[in-house]
């Protein structure tokens, strides 16, 4: 039986690497320990017998983990839409002012340009990824970068066939790595708006902040990468960062930080690939992630 082959060996050479076999081994102390395995978020504690033995106990919170991440999704596109609903307003009050001083031509323009600046963007992601979960999921997050004050770009290396295996799964990387991107160039928001005083960040000084996002198809390979000009991620923390339970931020009331990074490279390594980030030329960060076999390669298609 499988448990005969295991009994009596040490808990290394049963489990694989990582967070979960650090706490079930007793080297990471505390309660409630939260660690990702095979994508699964789990809260795990271990107590000491009298015997001299001890009792691990591991909890699925997967579902509770995902509804959190959706919570703060949705918490976030409702202020992005109260932001937007002021924003209309004050376009509303321009047009009845530009009609009662009878500036006919004036407010024609104005409502062109308002109405083409919301199509284009929702175009230049439309035809660039076609995939409607996820250009659906850039079109959100994309208004809620415009409330936090930063602009979220879709590289013109981007070209996302529909041929994705599992949409939800690329949401998921692509969802957590954006939200990530977001804070950090909200962290620039932030630092100019508190100090007085040249950043320094050479070729993107100056520049207002920012996420861009690539997706290529190569093959059956979905390459992924997401940039941001914000602090970036010092080179001693580039492996940390994707650790279980790591994070510089506070976490919200519903759930803990830490796990978003960590599910990214779970998921990555789930399909045989690889998820790293570096620093980006001229200050940031970029996360790179390549999903072998995450597209349809169909018979006779050259991409």
């Amino acid at each position: 039986a499988p448990g005969a082959r295991v009994t009596g060996r040490p808990l290394d050479e049963v489990l694989p690497p990582g967070r979960t076999t650090e706490v079930l081994a007793g080297r990471v102390a505390g309660t409630d320990l939260l660690t990702v395995c095979g994508g699964r978020v789990l809260v795990a504690n271990r107590m000491d017998t009298a015997d001299g033995g001890t009792v691990a106990t591991l909890r699925d919170r997967t579902e509770l983990e995902q509804l959190g991440r959706e919570l703060d999704g949705t918490r976030g596109l409702t202020e992005a839409l109260r932001a937007q609903d002021h924003e209309h307003a004050n376009r509303l009050h321009t047009i009845v002012g530009l009609l009662e001083l009878e500036l006919y031509e004036e407010a024609a323009e104005f409502v062109a340009e308002v109405a083409g600046a919301h199509r284009a963007t929702a175009e230049q992601v439309t035809e660039r990824v076609r995939e409607p979960l996820v250009s659906a999921l850039l079109v959100g997050k994309s208004a809620i970068a415009a409330e936090r004050g930063a602009a979220l770009r879709i590289s013109p290396a981007t070209d996302l066939p529909d041929r994705v295996v599992d949409p939800r799964d690329l949401v998921t990387v692509l969802g957590n790595l954006v939200d990530n991107a977001l804070d950090a160039a909200g962290a620039r928001v932030r630092r100019k708006v508190s100090e007085d005083e040249n950043e320094g960040d050479g070729e993107g000084e100056g520049e207002g902040p920012f996420v861009e996002v690539e997706l290529r198809a190569e093959g059956a390979t979905l390459c992924l990468r997401v940039a941001d000009n914000g602090p970036g991620v010092p080179a001693a923390a580039r492996e940390l960062v994707f650790t279980d339970g790591w994070s510089t931020k506070e976490p919200p009331s519903h759930r803990r930080r830490g796990l978003g990074l960590a599910l990214v490279r779970r998921l990555a390594e789930r399909y045989g690939g690889t998820a790293e980030v570096t620093c980006r030329e001229g200050g940031g960060a970029v996360f790179t992630v390549e999903l072998p076999e995450a597209l349809r390669v169909l018979e006779g298609a050259n991409r």
